[in-house]
C-alpha cells in the first residue's frame, strides 16, 4: 500500500511546500490556515469524484457512450499538463540544485533540468516503470524524512517563540474577489493525486483508490501542521513572495535547515516529475490501446521538456497547466455527477455539481500563483 501511495503522494507533495507558506501567510495572514484547509478539501472532493469514477467503471459492464468520450477527452486534457507539469517541476529542480552554488545563473539551471530530463528518459525507456517508481520511491521516502525534520524545527521555534510571548496575527493583504481567484489558482499546488487514477496496470483499483485516498489524508496533515507553524510567528516583512522564500524562513529557524530544505526540494522536484512521468505514460499507453508505449512515451515527454525548457516561460507554463488540470477535474465531475444520478444517490449528486461548479470556476478566474507573483 505504500508503494501504491509513493505515486500520488510525490505528486502532492511537490513543488507545494516549497511556495504555500510564504504564499498563504504573506496574503491571507491570519486567515492561511482556513485557506489551506480549503484547498485540501476541494482537492479531497475532486479526489472522491475521481475514486467514485473509477469503481464505478470496475463495476460497470458497458459504460455510456457518453462517459466513454468524457473520460478520453479528460485524459487528453490531464496529459498535456502532465508534459507541462514535468517541464515545470525540473526547471525547479534546476534552479534549486544550482541555487547555493557559485552556478546560480539561468542556463546552468537549464543544464541540470536538461540532464535530468535525459536521467528521466533513459531510465524509462530502458526499464519502464517498475524502475522510475523504485527511483521515485527513494527520493519521496527522504524527502517526507526531511520535511518530518524541518517540521520538528518549525515547531520547536513556534514553542519558543510564543512561550516568550511572541504570537503574530498578520492581517491579510488581499480580500475580496481577488482573494477567491488566488485561492482557485493555488488549487495546483494541491494537484497529484488523480495520478492513483492510471495505476491500475500496476495495482487493482481497489488498491489504487485506498492509496490515492491515504496519500491525500497525509498530504492534508502534513500541509496544515505546516501552514500553522509558519503563519503565526514570522513577520510578514521576514517572508519574500518567491519560489525559494522557504529558505529564508529556514535560515531563521536554524542555520542547518536551508541545506536540508535545498535537498528536500530536490527530491520533491525529482519524485513529482517522475511521478508524472510514470502517469503520463500509462495513460497514454491506455488512451492508445498500447498502440503508443508507456516507453515511448517518457521518450516523447523528455523531448517536449527539454525543448520547453529551453524556448518557454516556466510561468506561463504553470499558468496553462492549472487550466488543463482544472478542466480535468471539471470533466471528473460531471461524470461523477452522472454516475450518482443513475444510481440514485441524491448526496452525492448535489456534491459533485458543486464540485463541477468550483471547477468551472477554477478554469475561467483562478490566478496561479506564479502569475500572481
Amino acid at each position: 500500500m505504500w508503494r501504491a501511495m509513493v505515486t500520488p503522494l510525490a505528486s502532492i507533495i511537490g513543488s507545494g511546500f516549497l511556495v504555500l507558506g510564504p504564499i498563504l501567510d504573506h496574503e491571507y495572514g491570519v486567515y492561511a490556515i482556513v485557506v489551506m484547509l480549503f484547498l485540501c478539501v476541494a482537492a479531497f472532493g475532486f479526489g472522491s469524484a475521481i475514486r467514485f469514477n473509477l469503481a464505478n467503471r470496475v463495476e460497470a459492464a458497458t459504460p455510456s457512450l457518453f462517459m466513454e468520450r468524457a473520460e478520453v477527452f479528460a485524459s487528453w486534457a490531464l496529459a498535456i499538463a502532465y508534459v507541462i507539469s514535468v517541464a515545470y517541476y525540473l526547471n525547479l529542480f534546476g534552479a534549486f540544485s544550482v541555487k547555493l552554488t557559485p552556478a546560480d545563473d539561468p542556463s546552468s539551471a537549464k543544464l541540470v533540468t536538461t540532464a535530468a530530463f535525459t536521467v528521466i528518459m533513459a531510465v524509462g525507456w530502458s526499464r519502464g516503470f517498475k524502475s522510475l517508481e523504485r527511483m521515485e520511491y527513494v527520493s519521496v521516502s527522504a524527502k517526507l524524512a526531511i520535511i518530518a525534520g524541518l517540521l520538528v524545527g518549525l515547531a520547536g521555534y513556534f514553542y519558543a517563540q510564543t512561550s516568550s510571548g511572541v504570537f503574530l496575527i498578520n492581517p491579510p493583504t488581499i480580500s475580496g474577489w481577488p482573494a477567491v481567484t488566488l485561492a482557485f489558482g493555488l488549487i495546483i499546488t494541491v494537484q497529484g493525486f488523480e495520478t492513483s487514477r492510471y495505476l491500475t496496470d500496476a495495482y487493482e483499483p481497489k488498491v489504487c483508490i485506498a492509496s490515492m485516498m491515504r496519500a491525500q489524508l497525509l498530504a492534508t496533515g502534513i500541509y496544515l501542521l505546516y501552514i500553522a507553524l509558519v503563519s503565526f510567528v514570522f513577520e510578514r516583512g521576514d517572508i519574500a513572495i518567491s519560489e525559494t522564500a522557504i529558505i529564508g524562513i529556514m535560515e531563521i529557524v536554524a542555520p542547518i535547515l536551508p541545506a536540508l530544505l535545498i535537498v528536500a526540494a530536490l527530491a520533491a522536484q525529482f519524485s513529482a516529475a517522475v511521478a508524472d512521468t510514470s502517469g503520463s505514460g500509462g495513460l497514454v499507453e491506455e488512451l492508445t490501446a498500447k498502440r503508443v508505449s508507456a516507453a515511448s512515451c517518457y521518450l516523447v515527454l523528455s523531448a517536449i521538456g527539454i525543448a520547453l525548457t529551453w524556448w518557454a516561460d516556466v510561468f506561463q507554463l504553470i499558468n496553462y497547466a492549472s487550466r488543463a488540470f482544472a478542466i480535468y477535474y471539471t470533466i471528473q465531475s460531471v461524470i461523477a455527477t452522472s454516475n450518482a444520478w443513475r444510481s440514485g444517490n441524491a448526496p452525492r449528486v448535489v456534491v459533485y455539481s458543486a464540485l463541477t461548479l468550483l471547477g468551472v470556476l477554477i478554469v475561467f478566474t483562478g490566478t496561479a500563483v506564479e502569475g500572481h507573483n
